[in-house]
């Protein structure tokens, strides 16, 4: 305990940030266009989300594309941890009515990024989400 603490001061003297946790992805997220909302949770050993809100929008492109009940769709499954702040898994794009490999990447307390890829993650898009 000792120890902890003198390398806490040594490390506030020097101006050396202490190692912080990584942020948490758990919790309700909000797309960048702000058409849904995603509440991530804890699925046992696992990482997933689903859509909590969806404006009208979203809902309508949802329905051309034969998805009927858009709220409480799984879009984030069997994310598992693969590093700090770091998960993989599958992303479910409704108006596509596909799953994709994907990853989120804690990128700070309020923002992740979340990519979906194609062709074994060769060709990725991904988008910055922020919490709600």
């Amino acid at each position: 305990m000792k120890a902890l603490a003198i390398a806490l001061l040594l490390g506030a003297a020097t101006g050396i940030p202490a190692a912080q946790p990584a942020a948490s992805p758990l919790g309700v997220w909000q797309n960048p266009k702000g058409t849904i909302l995603v509440r991530t949770r804890n699925c046992g050993a696992m990482l997933c989300g689903n859509i909590v809100w969806a404006s009208p929008t979203a809902l309508s492109d949802a329905r051309d594309a034969g998805v009927t009940a858009l709220i409480g769709t799984e879009l984030l499954s069997d994310y598992r941890a693969t590093g700090a702040g770091r998960w993989t898994g599958q992303v479910y794009v409704p108006d596509q009515g596909r799953r994709f490999y994907s990853t989120i990447e804690v990128r700070t307390p309020n923002s992740l990024r979340i990519s979906g890829c194609i062709l074994g993650g060769l060709i990725c898009k991904h988008q910055e989400w922020t919490r709600r």
